[in-house]
């Protein structure tokens, strides 16, 4: 489901000359459907970007970056942002929303765009964000608002709302107290029973431990820092 062939990636200082850094090089990854991928690798061996040129974010120098049929190293900005519409689901660690959108409207508007109807979508998002403890008196306001974890919380239920056959998640229970953590931990196990295919930074050791099928370090891919 996700399949990465030959990846490199570099940078380009503008302010320094046009110096080009190779940042990674040679990345082979495959992440079956059901199966969880763990990346790992010492601060700034290039675990983020590495999801970042998964989803779109950054582009690729060179190889095939596969997320089911849709090569994002050489899609369209229309291809790619279908993709995540449908296909890719990302959690990052920062909630970036809409000042004043509700925040159930904010968990819901990943179906509202598929055209799910309004009470559907909306009956969905409530449902997750019971299970991730957020108190209904909540769901009405902005979440711009809401402290660290409970910005963690939405973004978890809005990444979780739709059953995406593929997941990015970026150490996805960060910030979350115990019973929380244990609730998203299940929302992994059950996407993964459903057939997604997940691949994530897990800093956690427990729930790296518990989630994940396998562990990549990324070290390896890395100009400089593979030795």
């Amino acid at each position: 489901m996700i399949t990465l062939r030959n990846v490199s990636k570099t940078f380009t200082l503008h302010n320094q000359g046009g110096a080009v850094i190779p940042v990674m090089q040679g990345v082979d990854l495959t992440v079956s459907p059901g199966e969880c991928v763990s990346l790992a690798g010492r601060s700034g061996a290039g675990k983020s970007t590495l999801m970042r040129m998964i989803h779109g974010n950054y582009l690729a120098a060179s190889g095939e970056i596969l997320v089911g049929a849709t090569d994002v190293a050489r899609a369209s900005p229309r291809e790619i942002l279908a993709l995540r519409r449908q296909v890719l689901g990302y959690v990052s660690q920062f909630l970036r929303v809409v000042p004043r959108v509700p925040t159930l409207d904010v968990v819901a508007e990943p179906l509202l765009t598929l055209g799910i109807p309004a009470d559907q979508a909306r009956a969905r998002a409530a449902e997750l964000l019971s299970r991730l403890n957020l108190p209904e008196r909540l769901w009405q306001l902005s979440p711009t608002t809401f402290s660290g974890g409970e910005q963690q919380r939405v973004n978890i239920a809005r990444g979780f709302v739709h059953d995406y056959p593929a997941m990015l998640l970026d150490e996805p229970t960060a910030s979350l107290d115990a019973a929380n953590r244990e609730v998203v931990l299940q929302l992994i196990e059950e996407a993964k029973q459903r057939g997604a295919a997940i691949l994530g930074i897990f800093h956690d050791t427990e729930a790296r431990e518990r989630v994940c099928d396998r562990v990549l370090d990324v070290t390896g891919f890395t100009p400089g820092l593979a030795a």
